[in-house]
């Protein structure tokens, strides 16, 4: 005889306890999944503030007229001016 053989009045015995112990844990996940839902604490809402124009025009670098041209040719010879 098997000693790890069961009777089968034991066999269902334990598949009962188990089924008791599956819908037990799904009753708990499922409380908690409902709580988390629809009691969950509410987060504090950021607003998004709308971004305004400003009615004045940011300066830009000034063209080339309004800075009077291009600097003079430099000579090659010369070495650049430095910092």
């Amino acid at each position: 005889m098997n000693p790890l053989a069961m009777p089968s009045s034991s066999r269902s015995a334990d598949w009962l306890i188990f089924a008791v112990m599956v819908l037990a844990i799904g009753i708990a996940v499922g409380i908690v999944f409902i709580w988390a839902v629809l009691f969950r604490p509410k987060t504090i809402k950021r607003h998004r503030h709308k971004h305004r124009r400003k009615r004045h025009k940011r300066q830009r670098n000034p063209t080339l007229a309004q800075s009077g041209g291009l600097p003079p040719m430099r000579d090659p010879n010369q070495p650049p001016p430095g910092p």
